[in-house]
């Protein structure tokens, strides 16, 4: 009976996060030089979510712990890009940073100033639990909402009203890992860890590009979804098809920064696109090569 008892503990703080479990262990194996970021990372994912989601953090680092061509240099890089994925920055977290910084400012004196924020209005919706943000994103898509409508919120401590407001957002995170956007991340932050994985397996000179990709993908708002955007274009037409064998690119490397720095100058995709074609295309045209297999 008490290993069925311990067994829904656990899981019921999966669902929520749990803040007073205690923190995972470093991994067996872990390199000294890369002890230092995977405990941040640790740190920083039990404030956000809890315990169990620090754990899941540890999980996800083992896969590249003892891999002969990962050293610590790279761990170290993974984990961080890794830990600031999982703590993305939804109105929840951003909640929370406002009212870690009245109490920081509240104990130096000092005067907090208003943080405002646009969200896009389905990213606002995905926030909250998939069974309740379902139903309304259907609602507000069928009348052309959805990706259209700018929400401007204001993150204040300037009134105990708006302090209470702060504290309802924040105490959502006990839903957050049932959220849409949770969802989202997760299924992002397996693909990005797999794509390390196969790039370290098939062309290891571009693990470092693969890795930091991630950043990439920053903020909230229409900047966060273009980067997305970006991210699966060069994902899904230079690294998956070079990886499968489907495209010899022999740099893949110099493909991904190249992709990256037109991304950069000219959002939108168009000018993205373009450049992928023509990478795929010098690469079509070039003589094969065993170097992606």
């Amino acid at each position: 009976m008490e290993s069925v008892r311990s067994s829904l503990r656990y899981l019921f703080a999966d669902l929520i996060g749990d803040h007073d479990g205690e923190p995972p262990f470093l991994p067996d194996g872990l390199p000294d030089a890369a002890s230092l970021a995977v405990s941040e990372g640790i740190h920083l994912l039990m404030e956000y979510q809890g315990a169990s989601y620090a754990q899941l953090y540890v999980d996800r680092i083992k896969r590249f712990v003892r891999r002969s061509n990962v050293d610590a240099a790279m761990l170290c890089e993974i984990a961080q890009l890794l830990a600031e994925r999982m703590a993305y920055e939804d109105p929840i977290r951003i909640a929370q940073l406002r009212l870690m910084s009245l109490a920081r400012g509240r104990r130096a004196g000092g005067r907090e100033t208003d943080d405002v924020r646009r969200f896009r209005l389905d990213e606002l919706i995905g926030a909250l639990p998939q069974s309740i943000a379902d139903s309304m994103l259907s609602g507000f898509e069928q009348i052309g909402w959805l990706g259209r409508r700018r929400i401007k919120v204001r993150f204040s401590v300037r009134s105990r009203l708006a302090v209470r407001w702060l504290k309802l957002v924040a105490g959502l995170r006990r839903w957050r890992l049932q959220s849409v956007r949770y969802a989202e991340e997760r299924i992002w932050a397996e693909r990005w860890l797999h794509m390390i994985a196969r790039a370290l397996d098939k062309q290891p000179a571009a693990a470092p590009a693969v890795i930091a990709t991630a950043t990439m993908i920053q903020g909230q708002g229409d900047a966060y979804r273009q980067g997305l955007a970006d991210w699966h274009a060069i994902i899904d037409d230079l690294a998956k098809p070079t990886f499968d064998g489907a495209l010899p690119i022999h740099d893949l490397a110099a493909a991904i920064a190249e992709a990256r720095a037109v991304a950069l100058a000219e959002p939108g995709q168009g000018a993205l696109k373009r450049t992928i074609a023509q990478i795929r295309a010098r690469a079509l045209a070039a003589p094969s090569s065993n170097a992606a297999e």
